[in-house]
């Protein structure tokens, strides 16, 4: 790649949605006009991801307060595993938690701060390992393909939002989640918790992240995967041993970076 073909473009305007679908079904005609732009353009995919959060969040409220009103209480895939006293301290716990504030607020939060602060970490550690590998990519340029790389998890949750809806039933096992056992310890514990977020929507982001760190940087296909793999992978290290230290600690409510 050349010096002119890196060479910033114009900006195109702080909303640009009729790039959604390029960015997913043509990738690499979509990433090579956002990183030639001159300023950030990475306003219009977070707030589609941030839509589509709100968008399960209420959907996921909207089932769990179905279940209140029935008495059905949906209940985790190993609920049949507890102890009696578990069982009843779990039973009592999502009573407590059946408010509005509980069901919408919290989770909205943890969606939005997930969606956030996720790519500012992500598009962080993608410019630092790009650069160490020899890229000559800027900050803006990772932050943006960041950005429009995670539509794969709007579309995401906008389907587990109308899968919520039309079946009414809690989705207890995401990703891989249901091939894991139900009882593991130890460092196999951490593996089984690597599962829920492993899909083929996360495979769609890493795939566009390699696109897109071609688009941006002078570095090779082979370290374009490098690049990309290294930092989803860094940042799932860490979301999956959150994920299993609050687990332990009670099942808390984690605020996930995209994934």
């Amino acid at each position: 790649m050349t010096e002119s073909e890196l060479a910033p473009t114009e900006s195109a305007g702080r909303f640009q949605f009729k790039w959604a679908p390029e960015v997913l079904f043509r990738p690499r005609q979509a990433f090579a006009k956002i990183v030639a732009q001159a300023s950030g353009v990475w306003l219009t995919p977070l707030l589609i991801l941030t839509l589509m959060a709100l968008l399960r969040v209420w959907a996921a409220g909207y089932v769990n307060q179905n279940f209140a009103a029935t008495g059905e209480m949906p209940l985790p895939p190993d609920f049949q595993y507890y102890t009696p006293e578990q069982q009843a301290q779990y039973m009592q716990a999502i009573q407590s938690t059946q408010g509005p504030v509980f069901v919408y607020v919290f989770p909205a939060l943890s969606a939005l701060l997930g969606i956030w602060l996720g790519w500012l970490l992500v598009g962080g550690l993608l410019h630092l390992v790009m650069t160490m590998l020899g890229g000559r990519g800027g900050t803006m340029g990772a932050m943006n393909l960041v950005a429009w790389a995670a539509l794969p998890f709007a579309l995401r949750d906008l389907v587990r939002a109308a899968a919520l809806v039309i079946n009414r039933q809690p989705i207890n096992n995401p990703g891989l989640a249901g091939f894991g056992p139900a009882e593991a310890s130890g460092f196999a514990a951490y593996l089984v918790a690597w599962l829920p977020i492993i899909d083929l929507y996360l495979i769609w982001h890493i795939l566009l992240m390699v696109v897109g760190v071609r688009a941006a940087s002078s570095l090779t296909m082979s370290k374009a995967i490098g690049a990309a793999l290294a930092t989803v992978l860094l940042v799932l290290a860490l979301l999956t041993l959150v994920r299993l230290l609050t687990g332990q600690l009670g099942s808390l409510t984690v605020i996930r970076p995209f994934f």
